[in-house]
């Protein structure tokens, strides 16, 4: 009978967690006791002395799971434990129960307080350091710089050109720095500086009197240009120009160029045009095109070219060492630096019959740099919107060409083309983004935790560990829905979700209790009734000593 009524309290505990998050159910089997010998006909024979409980075992069946609205409530699929430290006493304790919430303090805790165990991990998701308290220090998202920058648009091949120097065209001390009638064609990007503020880059395009050449300036408001020595000049705000060589064919990318300011003196020009001679050496008859601005590198000079009547040639040449490409008696195109490309261009309007020469006066810059692409293929060009002693930002520009670091630019399927259809803008993105508050947490199946913030970002914060134990019946139960490991259970193993046969995350869910209700109202049934049986030996024995008793008289 006391074996019975100990198994009536098994049996009470089970339909009493019902309804426990993560309870799992204990079982109980009954074993014979020592019997006793006794003498018969037959012999000596053994007369049973009753029953005991054998063991009292934990059934680690899988609960079925109750989804809920809350983020932090996990549920293990399959093996394992969540790994719970007491932070009063340093403990760690074992659990299936998952309704975990975030304190004040920012820990992960179940509602008695036992601060839940995870990795940390980086910004791809890997694991840093070993298994510790799961912490949220901080609930924003430091803004992070932009470092590149794609624009694909159509530049229209009916275009004429603008302006004989985009980049001449620009004064970053009026308003606008540039007149719409210099350009053909100007879109804008946001990108973002170190702390996190917006900043507008404009880039303007212009066809030159090339057929396939394009120009262009990037640009920001003269006003957020803090590079030094650059704030209220006219170079404030014009951060690179450069060139675009198209396909007279196909109207993709064949070339790109660019150059960079490396101090703000961006003028270059040939100007004071003086002509002597006849037929044709005028001024209304002549147009002077600088093709490459950045090839004007001196200034204070005077370059003058001479025809003979028959033969062109360069007669004062301050140190550029230049050629003539081609000529005629319309046109004569001369290279300044070397490159094989026209730099410079004389047009008539009536072809040159007699001899003569014009004298230009040349106010070249030396700040142009020009820029090489970087490993990924890329050209950088810098800005600085804070102005401090390191916030100097150097970013990629791509306009859907890479070069392939050997001869030439390799198109990406989405490239900025010229084809006879209205400039316009097809696609642009910039990476970098401003800071950003937490907004919400989720939980992965393998047990990664991020957070979700308001500037957009998905950012790894921690991963949730599992531990596992050879033999699952050696746990001591503590209460609280907690176990602690014995030297039966042995030590705990530690992994991540879903790996090393263990069970995976299910976020927004609870593991219910695993007791099987009508197994138990069964259990209770035959143990009422083997309680109620053995009463009866009671019952009779107290009759049967009666009678002895009443044998004296």
């Amino acid at each position: 009978m006391s074996a019975l009524g100990n198994s009536m309290q098994i049996v009470g505990d089970n339909i009493a967690n019902v309804n426990t998050v993560g309870y799992k159910s204990s079982s109980y089997t009954f074993q014979d006791l020592l019997s006793q010998s006794v003498s018969t006909q037959s012999g000596t024979a053994q007369i049973g002395r009753g029953t005991a409980l054998g063991d009292i075992s934990t059934s680690f069946e899988q609960g079925s799971f109750e989804s809920t609205g809350n983020a932090t409530d996990l549920a293990i699929g399959g093996d394992g434990f969540f790994i719970l430290r007491d932070d009063s006493s340093e403990s760690m304790y074992y659990s299936r129960a998952g309704n975990f919430e975030f304190d004040n303090d920012g820990y992960l805790v179940t509602p008695e307080g036992y601060i839940v165990q995870g990795w940390e991990v980086d910004e791809t998701g890997e694991d840093v350091g070993s298994v510790g308290d799961i912490l949220l220090a901080s609930f924003t998202s430091a803004p992070q710089s932009s470092e590149h920058i794609t624009l694909v648009a159509n530049l229209d091949s009916d275009s004429t050109s603008q302006s004989a120097s985009l980049s001449n065209a620009w004064d970053g001390t009026e308003e606008p720095a540039i007149d719409g009638v210099n350009y053909e064609y100007q879109t804008s990007i946001t990108l973002y500086d170190s702390l996190g503020s917006q900043h507008d880059l404009t880039v303007y395009f212009d066809r030159t009197d090339t057929s396939s050449e394009w120009e262009y300036i990037i640009t920001c408001n003269p006003d957020e240009d803090s590079r030094t020595g650059f704030p209220e000049t006219s170079s404030a705000g014009l951060l690179a120009s450069g060139t675009v060589t198209f396909s007279e064919s196909s109207g993709t990318i064949l070339d790109l160029t660019m150059n960079t300011l490396s101090s703000p003196d961006h003028e270059q020009s040939l100007t004071n045009l003086v002509y002597s001679g006849t037929n044709g050496f005028t001024e209304d008859n002549t147009t002077l095109t600088i093709n490459n601005p950045s090839a004007l590198t001196l200034s204070g000079s005077t370059f003058q070219l001479d025809y003979d009547g028959t033969t062109w040639s360069i007669n004062n040449d301050p140190g550029y060492a230049a050629t003539i490409l081609s000529s005629s008696t319309t046109e004569v195109e001369i290279d300044l630096d070397g490159d094989a490309s026209a730099d410079i261009t004389y047009t008539f309007d009536t072809a040159v019959t007699g001899a003569g020469t014009i004298d230009a006066d040349i106010t070249g810059s030396t700040s142009w740099v020009a820029e090489t692409t970087n490993t990924n293929g890329y050209f950088e060009f810098n800005c600085d919107f804070i102005g401090g002693t390191d916030t100097i930002m150097n970013v990629e520009f791509d306009l859907g060409s890479r070069y392939d670091g050997i001869s030439s630019f390799i198109n990406d399927s989405l490239t900025t083309t010229q084809y006879s259809n209205s400039s316009s803008t097809t696609f642009q993105t910039a990476d970098g983004y401003g800071a950003g508050e937490l907004q919400g947490v989720y939980v992965g199946t393998d047990g990664l935790i991020t957070g979700s913030y308001s500037n957009g970002q998905i950012i790894p914060l921690y991963r949730v560990a599992l531990a596992d134990f050879v033999n699952e019946q050696g746990l001591y139960k503590e209460g609280n829905n907690l176990y602690s490991e014995t030297l039966d259970s042995g030590t705990a193993t530690t992994n991540h979700p879903g790996t090393s046969g263990l069970g995976s995350i299910s976020p927004n869910s609870l593991e219910q209790s695993n007791v099987d209700l009508a197994n138990e109202f069964v259990k209770m049934i035959t143990l009422q009734r083997g309680y109620q049986a053995n009463s009866k030996i009671i019952t009779t024995v107290d009759s049967m000593l009666q009678e002895v008793i009443s044998m004296k008289r």
